[in-house]
């Protein structure tokens, strides 16, 4: 007995502690399952013999019984976790048949294979709610740092297509975020914006950059508006903006589709950041010490780096904007997209229009006004004060040749016409001009010149130039510390020609890169001769750079042109409309003359097939056009560039190989 009570007391307390451990799993084992006994009984010491005895085995029993609850409890949670993933693999497949006709079909595709990546893991879900139909508005676009998977309209858009499908250029909604601040500000969507765009982020793969523009459209190129789009035989280019080149290959006028922006919503949080798009937003006050600037619905926004590029607007005539209400709807001031539309448009429903103005941009709108002309009773009449079509910058021989040209387009010219007054009579507009002609017509095509948008001058307390206008800028682009100014609004120092403001496509995709560039540090002086051009349709074109001022002393080479010598195949050569993005990088490296006879001078034959047009000023060439000849801007460039006197330009002439068949 003695023995039995010792043997007790030492083996009890393993005994008590075994019971414990018991209770202790029955709890955890009802709190996790939820199925917790309704009453544990109170812990008290055994008195049953060493092993446990029946209070023990009742333990053990529980304990077997919640873990056989468990393993049920788990089984059945499996089934029913396949049998839900398999109901919501057949209720997405299914999908289609109900998503909105704007619903991309590749978002199910991406929404299937995310389900079916969780296959290996399968999570119970916590409701068993039916999935929400998608949202009907349209899906934001992916990224340009993920371009491998573009949604359906971006593929549209990258290649050339007969689709008829327009690309997105909605307005920013009103309720979009915009974002408080980012490190690079653009203000202006045209193509100096895009430019530097493109260039900071080649310099700063992580750059966030914001563009705003008052326009409703992405950025887009501006010189189809009045060339190939008015040749297009699609009766909805106005919808789809898609062109064919004189090449035939068919381009739209949007420099990048949708998919490679990013939304302003998502900019200050992209990753890798990205390019954005704010429209329908105009920047109406600038605060340089502070640097942010204020839009027209007073937000704010902050900035690290800011370029203006705001670009211009379409002069007129005073006589027009005094002449009333009903005459200026009556008149376009042609400069964007819409301008493009509506032209279109009511050049379909009048039987005449009336363009004045003899510079680029109306003489391009008068060939391709007149060649539509041919197929209706359109009556096309174009106006200017000088002599002859784009007096102020051809010599006079080639402006007459050029205004026969016009001509034969079916355009009616009234040269030297001075216009005195604008009413509208009896549905029609009347023109009177000083002499005392008059000119009965349905609608206005005003050409009269380009004034640089400076009315962020004022605020910002930046210099505008005045004699040439624009933002004056140093040699950097730069008009203040974080302030650089590119394309139509800036006035910049030429090294060579000294200061100067420049119009035109290529002075923009070039300063706006260079601006972008000197924004991300590069610190590069503005020193390229940019080039501009213009074409009569497909087969007269030519490409100019430097000063080309019909008031100066100029001599011109021409030769025999040849199939090869048109716009058409200068495109099919470069491989692209836009002639100044092939040709802006490229220098010309001591360029090799022909060995042929020294060509004609200026005035010895009336058919100017193809030449070249040397302007001097003190004995010094300061501009050259290319008349025909194309590929060819490098070696114009750098004759100007040398600024040297030449004796004989005869000889120089010969670089550009003008007598090449």
């Amino acid at each position: 007995m003695l023995k039995c009570r010792t043997a007790w007391k030492k083996l009890a307390p393993l005994a008590r502690a075994s019971s414990s451990v018991c209770r202790q799993n029955v709890r955890r084992t009802g709190l996790t399952h939820g199925r917790l006994p309704a009453q544990v009984p109170a812990a008290r010491m055994s008195t049953a013999p060493t092993g446990g005895g029946r209070e023990n085995q009742i333990y053990v029993l529980l304990v077997g019984a919640t873990f056989l609850g468990g393993g049920v409890y788990a089984y059945r949670t499996l089934k029913g976790d396949q049998k839900r993933y398999q109901e919501r693999i057949d209720e997405i497949s299914s999908r289609p048949l109900k998503l909105n006709a704007e619903q991309p079909a590749s978002l199910i595709e991406l929404e299937l294979s995310t389900v079916e990546s969780t296959d290996t893991e399968i999570v119970p879900e916590p409701q068993a709610e039916p999935v929400a139909e998608p949202s009907p508005e349209p899906v934001a676009e992916p990224p340009p740092e993920e371009p491998s998977a573009p949604a359906p309209e971006t593929e549209a858009a990258a290649v050339p297509s007969d689709t008829t499908e327009p690309p997105p250029v909605e307005s920013t909604p009103a309720t979009a975020k915009v974002p408080s601040h980012t490190p690079y500000l653009l203000i202006g969507g045209g193509t100096a914006s895009f430019a530097a765009a493109r260039s900071i982020r080649a310099r700063d793969p992580g750059a966030k950059v914001l563009i705003v523009t008052d326009e409703p459209d992405l950025p887009y190129m501006r010189p189809p508006l009045s060339k190939e789009l008015w040749f297009s035989d699609d009766p909805s280019v106005t919808d789809t903006l898609r062109f064919k080149q004189w090449n035939g290959k068919e381009r739209s006028i949007y420099f990048q589709p949708a998919s490679f922006y990013i939304s302003p919503e998502e900019l200050e949080g992209a990753e890798n950041g990205g390019v954005a798009v704010l429209t329908g937003k105009k920047v109406v006050h600038m605060d340089v010490r502070g640097n942010k600037v204020k839009l027209d619905d007073d937000t704010e926004i902050s900035y690290n780096k800011c370029l203006i590029a705001t670009g211009g607007v379409p002069r007129n005539l005073q006589v027009i904007e005094r002449a009333g209400e009903e005459v200026m709807k009556r008149t376009t001031l042609f400069r964007k997209v819409e301008d493009f539309k509506s032209l279109d448009k009511v050049s379909r429903n009048i039987k005449s229009i009336t363009i004045i103005g003899g510079g680029f941009l109306g003489s391009e709108l008068a060939c391709a006004l007149g060649r539509r002309s041919h197929e209706s009773d359109l009556e096309v009449i174009q106006m200017y004060p000088e002599k002859g079509n784009m007096g102020k910058v051809l010599p006079e021989y080639l402006s007459n040749w050029t205004t026969d040209k016009v001509k034969r387009e079916g355009v009616k010219i009234i040269s030297e016409a001075l216009v005195k007054s604008v009413t509208c009579k009896d549905d029609k507009l009347e023109i009177l001009l000083k002499d005392g002609r008059l000119v009965k017509t349905d609608h206005i095509v005003a050409s009269v010149g380009l004034e640089p948008n400076v009315d962020l001058a004022k605020s910002a307390g930046l210099e505008v130039d005045s004699d040439f206008g624009g933002f004056r800028v140093n040699a950097e682009l730069q008009a203040r510390s974080n302030i650089w100014v590119a394309g139509d609004a800036a006035c910049f120092y030429d090294i060579r020609l000294g200061r100067r403001r420049v119009e035109h496509h290529d002075h923009a995709v070039v300063s706006g890169r260079l601006a972008g560039e000197n924004m991300t540090g590069a610190n590069k002086p503005y020193w390229h001769q940019s080039m501009f051009w213009s074409d009569l349709g497909p087969d007269v074109g030519y490409e100019a750079i430097g000063i080309v001022d019909s008031s100066l002393p100029t001599v011109g080479v021409f030769a025999k042109a040849t199939a090869k010598d048109t716009p058409r195949a200068a495109t099919e050569k470069s491989g692209t409309g836009i002639r100044s993005e092939s040709e802006t990088e490229d220098t010309a490296i001591s360029p090799v003359a022909a060995s042929t006879p020294a060509p004609a001078v200026e005035g010895q034959r009336d058919d100017y097939g193809k030449g070249v047009i040397f302007y001097l000023r003190d004995k010094v060439v300061v501009g050259i056009i290319l008349w025909n000849v194309f590929n060819r801007m490098p070696i114009a460039r750098k004759i100007i560039k040398d600024g040297e006197e030449h004796a004989d330009l005869n000889e120089v002439a010969k670089l550009f190989n003008i007598h090449e068949d």
